[in-house]
């Protein structure tokens, strides 16, 4: 048995790099002796998938973390990676990716003008760190959050590389010259990866330049540094960054991949963040993914997303234009504009692309960022012989095959074969001079996986459709009249489906092997140590079509030799069947309905803490499993806990209109979704997308986590009421058994966890809170404050007339007859005053109760809402109440 993952460029290990696995955390003085000095750096192999040069090559680089602060950058970089493998299209397309992990050892800790660090101004702004990251306006703006490569900390050029220019000293240089204070942050990076990255891709010397931008690197390289700070920040490009350890740091990290992979704008509604963007101009913009057009008219002129229209979208909303329901501003600007859907993490990060943006993000992966073109190893082109064998190694997609069809004479002539990736010319007969023709496809069109509609031969990075060379790829050869000699290579499997981590259940699973010329060697699979028939290429097997049980297995691979019987080789996987879950812990409601206990009612909102959980077996170490959330069916949001809050264990925080953390909004139950600009809270009628309505009503979340290997499990679900109100402060409290009738004359008294005999009357001006008690008499109020009546149960009658602020009876039964005439409400702040406005307005609420007798309402000062949370009426409902 042997374990595959991609060998080392032999010029790596010829350079003395230090390249070795994210084995278990260092202690403090393991990382020290580890590493020597500020300055030095090694290469971690994260994922090898394929050589460099048929691969995208991902480089995360750590900058700002010490020595005894390497444990913390693998954790901030497993937690970034997990996350980007389960969000699409890098769930699927994980394979076509190298990952390294350049750990850079830096003098300081942290990030240069972290506005989020209490320390003097001259403090911050001499941070000294490898990358020089810094956030340029960070002295002066506590909202800033862009992180870029910043200037040299000392004046005087940097020594043995020009200041301007794609020039570059010979490399590599001395650690001296790696960490000279004169040198920028480009002048670094380029100086690093050029150092200890390019010889392990086994790329020239100063391949790389410190220019920045679209010519800092090869065409399949795409860069991003870590910096190690917990405010929020990065930024996008060739040359990405992201804050490590932010809760949204990952999400930072996909925002920035969709600008540089997906060649995707900003769709946020601003520029400057406490304020919102200038109108857009009255011109169709340039952004593919913005338009001035309504889907009627796109449609029409089969422009901008017209494939995608009606669409419901992976990340909110329907895809539609500048229709009146559509999805205004976008790309800085404050209106004027549209994008396809309501919130993509173009827009807010949290969610994933949406179909328009994951178009265009599977396109450039598979196309190999800038390169253009999807790989495929095959046998050399020219004359091969009549009776030999022709093989290709293509990539390989995680959870479907690509089709592969050979034809005969030309690309539209007869099919000699579909789905083999080896073709023994032997068998077919063919006469000298015959071209054989191959298509190897990406089946993502709309007759596939549906991921790409656009059917363009192009190769641009804004129309590369399913049928250019992104997704097909051709090759053709000439039948000739030579024999294929005998071939004494050995059977042997070269490369795999990475057997250093379990696959996930549904997977398409690969091998490739030696190649003779003259035969095919065979492969056989076993399950659990029981024979299984590959499905379709006998060097792929499709998991999924196994329908297997839930656990873990052992899937072998083995490749045998028709020519040299015993001869054989083998690789293993652990299979992890094994569907993660996301277990809930919910704050402590107000009360719940009558009818389901699960279903918590509160004041303003909640708290959700989820606890991803996996399986682990057949892993490494404890690997990050990822949480997700959705509310009301509105896209899938990742769970990262909250912004600005402890991690990894903060809850995540719902409100009916959000928390404000730095001039952004999160977890809004209201309209336009849990993340907003805090801007877009008070707009009205005539704003983009119109009035902002608090979420006061019944909501339903739905929770689910995502494996390392890729399992999605299955979503759980729950609902919850958010009422308009506040608990009440006590003037008086009244516990335990009350003996006798409660006579309430003023203030306000609670009857909390309490039990009273008789009847509580609340005389005109005062209030009453009923929390968690039993009242075995009547409840009987004329003209007072407020009534609330909360879990509890009246055995009486009650009778409320007259209440000025506003009667709420929640998750509570009655067993007597209600009367309510005659009652008004005052909304308490705001968000109420907003609601009633713009949303509904609203009477007595009441939610989630059981009424046993008559229920009768009367002369309220508008309608009486249960706010989703249906009542149990077992008696009749007359007047105002006989709608709920």
């Amino acid at each position: 048995m042997k374990k595959i993952v991609a060998a080392l460029a032999p010029v790596a290990l010829g350079a003395g790099l230090l390249t070795v696995p994210m084995a278990g955390v260092p202690s403090a003085d393991e990382a020290l002796r580890q590493w020597p000095e500020v300055g030095s750096a090694r290469v971690v192999p994260l994922q090898e998938t394929g050589s460099p040069d048929e691969r995208l090559n991902l480089i995360v680089i750590c900058d700002g973390y010490q020595a005894d602060e390497m444990h913390k950058c693998e954790e901030d970089v497993d937690r970034n990676q997990a996350i980007q493998w389960g969000v699409e299209p890098f769930r699927t397309y994980r394979d076509y990716i190298n990952v390294y992990l350049l750990q850079i050892v830096s003098a300081d800790s942290g990030v240069r003008r972290d506005p989020g660090e209490d320390a003097p101004n001259e403090v911050r702004d001499r941070k000294n760190t490898p990358l020089r990251l810094w956030y340029d306006v960070g002295l002066t703006d506590p909202l800033a959050r862009g992180i870029t490569y910043g200037p040299a900390l000392d004046p005087g050029g940097c020594p043995g590389h020009p200041t301007t220019g794609n020039g570059g000293p010979t490399y590599p240089l001395a650690p001296g010259i790696l960490g000279d204070l004169r040198c920028s942050g480009n002048q670094q990076r380029a100086m690093y990866l050029n150092s200890y990255v390019a010889p392990v891709l086994g790329l020239a010397p100063g391949v790389f330049r410190p220019t920045g931008g679209s010519n800092s690197g090869p065409q399949n390289v795409q860069t991003l540094a870590i910096s190690n700070t917990f405010t929020y920040g990065g930024i996008g490009g060739r040359d990405a960054t992201a804050s490590g350890g932010s809760p949204q740091s990952p999400l930072i990290s996909l925002h920035e991949l969709g600008h540089s992979l997906g060649t995707m704008d900003d769709e946020y509604p601003y520029r400057d963040r406490p304020r919102p963007g200038a109108p857009a101009p009255d011109t169709e913009p340039g952004s593919f993914h913005h338009t001035r057009m309504t889907s009627e008219q796109m449609a029409a002129n089969r422009v901008k997303w017209w494939r995608w229209l009606g669409e419901e979208s992976l990340s909110g909303g329907v895809i539609r234009g500048a229709d009146p329901d559509g999805y205004e501003s976008g790309w800085y600007l404050g209106s004027n504009i549209w994008r396809p859907s309501s919130h993509s993490i173009m827009r807010w990060i949290g969610f994933y692309f949406d179909q328009v943006g994951r178009e265009h993000m599977v396109a450039r992966i598979t196309g190999q960022r800038d390169k253009g073109q999807m790989s495929l190893l095959h046998t050399p082109s020219g004359t091969v012989p009549g009776d030999g064998v022709l093989w290709l190694e293509t990539t390989h997609p995680r959870f479907h095959d690509l089709q592969v069809t050979w034809r005969s004479g030309s690309p539209t002539g007869p099919v000699l074969a579909t789905g083999t990736r080896n073709l023994d010319l032997a068998a077919l007969n063919l006469a000298p001079g015959t071209v054989v023709h191959v298509e190897v496809r990406d089946p993502v069109g709309p007759e596939g996986i549906d991921w790409v509609r656009n059917p363009s031969t192009n190769n641009t990075a804004t129309d590369s459709g399913y049928n250019g060379p992104r997704f097909v790829q051709t090759r053709s050869w000439t039948v000739g009249e030579t024999t294929a000699a005998a071939d004494a290579v050995a059977a042997e499997i070269t490369a795999s489906t990475p057997t250093v981590r379990p696959v996930a259940g549904d997977e398409v699973v690969y091998v490739e092997t030696t190649h003779p010329a003259d035969r095919v060697l065979d492969v056989a699979w076993t399950l659990n140590g029981q024979a299984v028939a590959s499905t379709g290429d006998a060097r792929t097997l499709d998991l999924g079509a196994l329908d297997l049980p839930a656990g873990t297995h052992e899937l072998t691979a083995t490749v045998t030799d028709p020519a040299a019987p015993g001869a054989s080789d083998t690789v293993t996987w652990t299979v992890d069947k094994a569907l993660p879950t996301a277990p809930r812990t919910l704050s402590e409601p107000l009360t719940t309905m009558t009818s389901d206990d699960e279903h918590g009612i509160y004041f303003d909102g909640w708290d959700m803490l989820l606890e991803p959980q996996d399986d682990r077996t057949g892993y490494d170490g404890e690997p990050y499993v990822v949480g997700e959330f959705q509310l009301n069916g509105d896209g899938w949001f990742n769970y990262f806990g909250f912004p600005e809050k402890p991690q990894p264990v903060s809850p995540f925080e719902f409100r009916h209109s959000g928390t404000n953390v730095k001039a952004l909004t999160y977890g809004n139950l209201g309209t336009g979704g849990l993340s907003k600009a805090t801007f877009e809270q008070s707009y009205g009628p005539d704003d983009p997308n119109g009035p902002f309505v608090p979420g006061y009503g019944t909501h339903t979340v739905e929770h689910r986590a995502v494996d390392p290997a890729g399992n999605i499990g299955g979503a759980e679900s729950y609902t919850a009421t958010v009422l308009p109100g506040a608990e009440l402060e006590c003037t008086r409290t009244v516990t335990g058994t009350h003996a006798g009738s409660l006579l309430v004359t003023s203030g306000v008294t609670c009857v909390d966890a309490a039990r009273v005999d008789g009847t509580v009357t609340v005389r005109s001006g005062a209030s009453l809170v009923v929390k968690d008690s039993t009242v075995a008499g009547s409840l009987l109020a004329d003209g007072a404050g407020e009534i609330q009546v909360l879990g509890s149960t009246v055995a009486g009658q009650v009778r409320v007339s007259g209440t000025v602020t506003g009667v709420t009876a929640a998750g509570s039964t009655f067993r007597g007859s209600v009367a309510l005439n005659g009652n008004g409400r005052v909304p308490g702040n705001a968000s109420e005053q907003r609601y009633t406005q713009y949303g509904e307005a609203y009477g007595p609420i009441l939610a989630g109760n059981a009424f046993a007798g008559r229920l009768s309402c009367s002369g309220s000062s508008a309608p009486v809402r249960d706010f989703g949370a249906a009542n149990e009426l077992h008696g009749v409902a007359t007047g105002e109440c006989s709608a709920l």
